[in-house]
């Protein structure tokens, strides 16, 4: 009796909670003290500091986004906004074998160079932004740890990283296998950052070419590395026992691909979190297909989870920062370097006819990308023209229409355009609609999948997809009906941390982690939908894509409200969860 008597710090009166883990929702009281729930249901004759009333709002557990790259933005923005906006209480870092640790201090400024082009990151954003203080990734996870958070953090080992701190860059460039001592080294560097919190090590293998190249054109490192060198980390986690691998596998051979992630997952005998099966509008194998080679591997003992694309954010783009055209050969080398470097290029004879003649292959290579931003080129629609009233003209035609009208091709359309605006002509993929049925079968059907993949932190001037959660609330669950609440609710929040290893998240349970959202259903909104505003909000005066969210009255972290009403109150509550858990494991 004498705990009950306590003074609670929130008190979260009559709302409806969905707790994230299918059971039916139920009205209930909860109650917050010391960043946990210690009380579900009931009565109590104890006091609160704040008492929320929840009346006709929906009370769940904080969203977990897997796929982000804020490491460098959480330097500057504790909250890791957009994600942060829309719910998102807990994050992992690290994703796709990219990140800032471990590094020698010489390389720093390389390091920086390499998130600007694969993850389209501006670069002075981060040379004001990041304080480097570390080297090892004990060290970065110190420094991690030390920094304000508004949201909780997991963090992979960056491959690229680990590869080029101890091959060095030329020899990992190369595509060479590393060696025995370096493969030793590997192991045992991954072995610290386990020891450290690594939650486990993360991959992008794409290929020669790659559609998220390095800053220079060439590609990813971890893109060219081989299958010896993968596996090697793999039985780190093996023997351990413990930790989880993000892969981004497509090298254009998918039996390859499939029988080498079969590989890794027996060899790592840990959960793979395969990145990204997404359906199309028209045909349903393209999501049934890898599901059902999912189901496959579960059968076989092999632990895989689906990572799927559900947003449905649109792509708003100018040639000046445009990096998801690099699978092209073509196009990689016109949109690789400077700006001036890019409009020399652009104007070069011999660059464009490449292009032209290329433009059916680019079109193969490029179709699932393309698939997002509003599909072939010629579909494209020229939204903005640098303010320019020469070309004002174009404004709402779609490339392909002014070909046709000025007897060109449509590349040359769209390298005439951007030339004549100083590369500040935007290009809009507009909504062609998606097909809610197919986003339902994945996440009703299959009890792998996990919706995403935001991307958050990456391609901010021309992507907003740390929104997707607000919109499979409002497309799936209330708007189509086709995803039940607590489906929702328990596969973007507990499905999402269990696959990842956080493992003290994803519910609403008595002694687990206060991450909790109070939102009104029928408000939730995405503002402004599908491509965003332009905010002026990064480090350096740069500017990003930015949609905020309506409708959630307060997101809770750890116990403490970071926002309230759309508005951030500055609390940075956040932690870093070593081996998945703020807690001592």
């Amino acid at each position: 009796m004498g705990a009950l008597m306590e003074n609670f710090d929130i008190h979260i009166s009559g709302g409806t909670i969905v707790d994230g883990t299918r059971v039916p929702r139920f009205k209930s009281d909860l109650w917050i003290k010391d960043g946990k729930i210690a009380k579900i249901g009931g009565r109590t004759s104890a006091s609160s500091d704040r008492t929320i009333d929840a009346t006709g709002k929906i009370v769940a557990p904080g969203f977990v986004d897997l796929h982000t790259h804020y490491d460098a933005q959480i330097r500057w923005d504790p909250w890791c906004t957009i994600s942060g906006y829309h719910g998102v209480t807990s994050v992992v870092l690290g994703n796709c074998g990219f990140g800032f640790a471990p590094v020698r201090p010489d390389f720093q400024e390389r390091s920086m160079l390499t998130m600007t082009r694969t993850e389209a990151i501006p670069f002075e954003s981060m040379k004001q932004g990041m304080d480097w203080d570390w080297e090892t990734i004990p060290e970065y996870l110190d420094s991690l740890e030390r920094i304000p958070k508004g949201v909780n953090v997991i963090q992979y080992m960056p491959t690229a990283s680990l590869m080029t701190y101890v091959m060095g860059l030329e020899k990992a460039k190369a595509g060479e296998p590393a060696n025995q001592a370096e493969r030793e080294e590997m192991a045992r560097l991954l072995h610290e950052g386990m020891d450290a919190g690594l939650c486990g090590f993360s991959i992008q293998r794409l290929g020669e070419n790659s559609v998220q190249a390095d800053y220079d054109g060439s590609p990813m490192v971890t893109d060219i590395m081989c299958d010896e060198d993968i596996l090697n980390l793999a039985r780190v986690l093996s023997d351990r026992d413990e930790g989880f691998i993000q892969i981004t596998q497509g090298t254009g051979d998918i039996r390859s691909d499939i029988a080498f992630l079969e590989k890794l997952a027996a060899v790592a005998k840990r959960p793979i979190l395969h990145n990204v099966v997404a359906p199309s509008r028209q045909d349903p194998e393209v999501h049934r297909r890898p599901l059902r080679w999912i189901d496959k591997c579960w059968d076989a003992g092999l632990p895989v989870y689906a990572q799927c694309g559900t947003g449905r954010a649109g792509f708003a783009f100018t040639l000046e920062h445009w990096n998801l055209y690099d699978a092209s050969p073509a196009w990689r080398a016109v949109t690789t370097g400077t700006k001036e470097e890019k409009i020399e290029k652009m104007k070069d004879p011999e660059l464009r006819k490449a292009l032209v003649a290329e433009a059916a292959e680019a079109d193969r290579r490029l179709q699932v990308i393309q698939a997002g931003v509003g599909g072939n080129p010629k579909g494209l629609v020229v939204q903005g023209v640098n303010r320019q009233a020469n070309l004002q003209q174009y404004v709402g035609k779609s490339v392909g229409d002014i070909a046709q009208a000025e007897g060109k091709h449509h590349v040359e359309v769209m390298l005439d355009l951007s030339l004549a605006g100083d590369l500040n002509v935007e290009f809009l993929g507009p909504d062609k609609g998606s097909n809610a049925s197919f986003m339902a079968e994945m996440m009703n059907d299959s009890p792998y999948a996990i919706p995403g993949v935001s991307d958050g932190g990456a391609h901010t001037k021309f992507f907003t997809g740390g929104a997707y959660t607000t919109d499979f609330l409002t497309w799936l669950v209330r708007d189509e009906g086709v995803v039940t609440l607590e489906e929702a609710h328990y596969r973007l929040s507990a499905l999402a941390a269990h696959a990842a290893g956080f493992r003290d998240r994803g519910t609403l349970k008595e002694g687990s982690a206060a991450d909790v959202l109070v939102y009104d259903m029928e408000e939730l909104e995405i503002l402004p939908n599908w491509i965003g505003d332009v905010e002026y909000d990064l480090p350096g005066g740069e500017w990003r894509r930015v949609q905020r969210a309506k409708g959630y009255k307060q997101i809770i972290v750890n116990g403490e409200i970071t926002f309230e009403d759309g508005e951030c109150t500055s609390a940075t509550p956040g932690k870093l969860l070593r081996h998945g858990s703020a807690e001592s494991i």
